[in-house]
């Protein structure tokens, strides 16, 4: 007998005794999960009526939870400059199937302490230990690198500020240059003017005297 069950939007092909992944589903594990049922088979006997299949229910219990192999999601625009990668792990859930019942009766459950975990063995004591004293030393060394690494910057800081300071420079106060006026500047051509007329006419009287002589 198998039937064919319907669960997080796909279908799957199953018999007592399968293990098969699904997406993800709410429950603990060791708890049993009911799927719907869309089609049953046992033998020449082929089962298709909706009403028969609304009660048939195939029974299964929770595995384990856990991540599917990661998938590549790689966007491109050509010319545009434009890439991102992405990578995605589905959240899946591992069911076994416990029975197929016709009439939707669940079956007694197995203990929980039964159900084998995906939890990793527990480490040997001595690589524990072994491991727990490079740690340590690891992060003995990063603080003595970085009390180091202070040091200097402390040193640094300490040699600047002992530096004189330069003192600004003092900025230079330009005189203001006296304004003359254009009537000063007029007044004082036209006396220059007119002393050289004055000594001109001078001279010529002086010539004029000299020949009359």
């Amino acid at each position: 007998m198998y039937a064919i069950v319907a669960t997080g939007g796909k279908q799957y092909k199953v018999q007592v005794g399968d293990v098969f992944s699904v997406e993800k589903i709410d429950a603990e594990l060791g708890d049993l999960v009911a799927l719907d049922v869309i089609f049953v088979a046992d033998g020449s006997n082929v089962i298709t009526e909706a009403d028969k299949l609304s009660v048939a229910k195939v029974h299964t219990q929770v595995v384990e939870h856990y991540k599917g192999e990661k998938a590549l999601i790689f966007k491109f625009k050509k010319r545009k400059g434009y890439k991102k990668l992405r990578g995605h792990r589905q959240l899946l859930t591992k069911l076994e199937v416990v029975s197929i019942a016709l009439d939707g009766v669940a079956p007694k459950l197995a203990k929980k302490a039964d159900i084998k975990t995906t939890d990793k063995p527990a480490k040997d004591s001595a690589k524990a230990s072994a491991e727990a004293a490079l740690n340590k030393e690891t992060v003995e060394d990063i603080k003595a690198v970085e009390a180091k690494e202070a040091a200097e910057d402390n040193k640094t800081t300490e040699a600047f500020d002992d530096k004189p300071k330069r003192k600004p420079a003092a900025k230079k106060t330009e005189e203001p240059s006296e304004s003359v006026d254009s009537e000063e500047l007029a007044e004082a051509s036209e006396s220059v003017d007119n002393e050289e007329l004055a000594e001109a006419n001078i001279s010529e009287t002086k010539d004029g005297v000299e020949d009359g002589a």
